[in-house]
């Protein structure tokens, strides 16, 4: 059994510690919940209690909803795997790659071949992030554009920075993909997930427009200072009015969360509801890179957004949507695990070969916070440990 009261006091210390300024935790199988708990403030300055409805910005834990609402429209026959992006939206077509500098001013020519949709899925669009490449950092300075904004400029006014399919670079993938699922659907990507994700599967607070309600239930955002303490984030991450950000922009408690985890860990379906068929699933958790490789370290051209990310030292691949390990990690997850996180320091795994799926979300910045990772895989080895006892007993 999942030992409850452990993981209540990782978390707990976590807090008095000052690893967090709150956090909601959660765990369960194929069956229900294993586990579920919040602790800590809503913000340093305030005593609200963090509680399991809790709202959270989910950042990019969004992109494996927007990548569930694809592979339906795939399951539908409104579009292929293989189709190029550029077939659903033209203006992807237009994109050229940048091609390096003539001074300050950037150089852009022609890519080599159109991205398809399975490019979107795995990162090998040749899209990439702001955050995270120094080169397209420098084109937005030179156009002032706002990198800490999500919005048709970021994606319309943006090139790639590399050929499609040649290599694997974290970026606006999604948010295209978002795109696409509005263009092929006929509904806003709010409208449709709400319609055949979130409702379907009783996620009754995802949203990406919160009310005032759910507003007020929301964690604040917090930053850790160069003394290791948190504050309040001075960073306002705006989003434009009218624009749906598939690769970030919806908001949803754990305990909603995981029934969207669970559903996946059951081959798409959930009490009765279906969001994917049992073949999509297991397409979704396919390696699609193919031994393309992924990088060692993920850089950061924003430390006040995202600290560097080391790879683990294992194989790891890409599924539609996720990451994939590719070889067991020893008292912490088996091969096949799906995985991802949110640039607040909120992460996700789904364990199909233990049968487990766990969650830990808070709302601090930057990503990637050493204490907070730490508090996630000590969590990971709590879960699995009690999951492990289940199996063998």
């Amino acid at each position: 059994m999942i030992d409850g009261n452990a993981i209540n006091q990782l978390l707990e210390n976590a807090v008095s510690g000052g690893a967090l300024p709150g956090v909601v935790a959660v765990a369960g199988n194929r069956d229900g919940t294993l586990y579920e708990g919040a602790f800590g403030q809503l913000s340093v300055d305030c005593e609200e209690p963090v509680r399991t409805d809790t709202m959270l910005a989910i950042a990019s834990m969004t992109k494996a909803i927007t990548s569930v609402a694809a592979l339906q429209l795939i399951e539908r026959g409104l579009v292929e795997l293989e189709a190029p992006v550029s077939s659903v939206l033209p203006a992807f077509g237009e994109l050229q790659v940048l091609d390096g500098f003539d001074g300050d001013a950037p150089r852009l020519r022609p890519a080599t071949r159109q991205a398809s949709l399975r490019q979107l899925l795995t990162h090998t669009s040749g899209l990439g992030y702001a955050f995270g490449n120094a080169d397209l950092l420098r084109y937005y300075k030179f156009h002032g554009i706002d990198p800490f904004s999500l919005g048709h400029a970021m994606l319309n006014d943006v090139p790639l920075v590399a050929d499609p399919g040649t290599r694997w670079e974290y970026g606006t993938s999604t948010d295209w993909l978002g795109q696409l699922v509005q263009a092929l659907s006929g509904q806003d990507l709010a409208a449709y997930c709400e319609q055949h994700i979130f409702t379907p599967l009783g996620m009754t607070d995802s949203t990406f427009t919160p009310s005032e309600q759910q507003s007020a239930r929301m964690m604040a955002l917090h930053a850790r200072g160069p003394d290791g303490g948190l504050a309040l984030s001075p960073l306002e991450l705006s989003i434009d009015p009218g624009f749906f950000s598939g690769g970030a922009g919806a908001y949803s408690t754990a305990g909603d969360y995981l029934r969207f985890l669970r559903a996946l860990l059951r081959g798409g379906e959930l009490d009765g509801e279906r969001i994917l068929a049992p073949e999509t699933t297991e397409l979704m958790f396919s390696d699609h890179l193919n031994g393309a490789p992924l990088p060692e370290i993920m850089r950061s051209t924003l430390p006040e957004l995202t600290n560097e990310v080391p790879a683990l030292p294992v194989p790891q691949g890409w599924g539609l949507g996720l990451n994939l390990l590719l070889q067991d990690i020893p008292g912490m997850r088996r091969a096949g695990t799906g995985s991802w996180a949110g640039l607040f320091n909120c992460y996700y795994w789904i364990d199909r070969g233990t049968g487990v799926t766990a969650a830990i979300f808070t709302q601090v910045l930057p990503f990637f916070d050493a204490r907070i990772v730490q508090t996630m895989l000590e969590l990971n080895g709590a879960v699995f440990s009690g999951v492990e006892d289940m199996i063998l007993a």
